[in-house]
């Protein structure tokens, strides 16, 4: 039997992240969702997923210290973070680079884009 990968999706919106758990879902990953920073970092322990899905503007978390905790942790520095997150700005890219996010894909998303990017780091 073929695993499933597991992914993460950090997202504050709850409508986002259930469209996002339902486009995933129908892709083959095994999906958990999370609204919060600090239930992201409860769940990378508790879950070990394959890919992270973040938003940046989260409540008492942010999506950058998130992504950082989860990039300087020895059991979780190799999962990929694909930012996704409705900040454009260059700074915004470029934190995410320096925090260590793999991608960074911006809101409004096309669900396509998001999957190639998904198969891009689990092939």
């Amino acid at each position: 039997m073929v695993t499933r990968k597991k992914i993460l999706i950090v997202e504050d919106e709850e409508s986002l992240l259930r469209l996002e758990s339902i486009l995933l879902t129908s892709k083959g990953y095994d999906v958990k969702g999370v609204s919060n920073g600090k239930a992201a970092l409860e769940a990378m322990a508790s879950e070990k997923p394959d890919l992270v899905l973040l938003d940046i503007m989260l409540p008492e978390i942010d999506g950058f210290e998130v992504c950082r905790i989860i990039k300087v942790t020895e059991e979780t520095c190799h999962i990929p973070v694909i930012m996704l997150t409705a900040k454009k700005c260059q700074d915004d890219f470029s934190r995410g680079q320096e925090v260590g996010a793999d991608w960074y894909i911006t809101k409004p998303f096309k669900s396509a884009m998001v999957i190639e990017t998904i198969q891009r780091f689990l092939p």
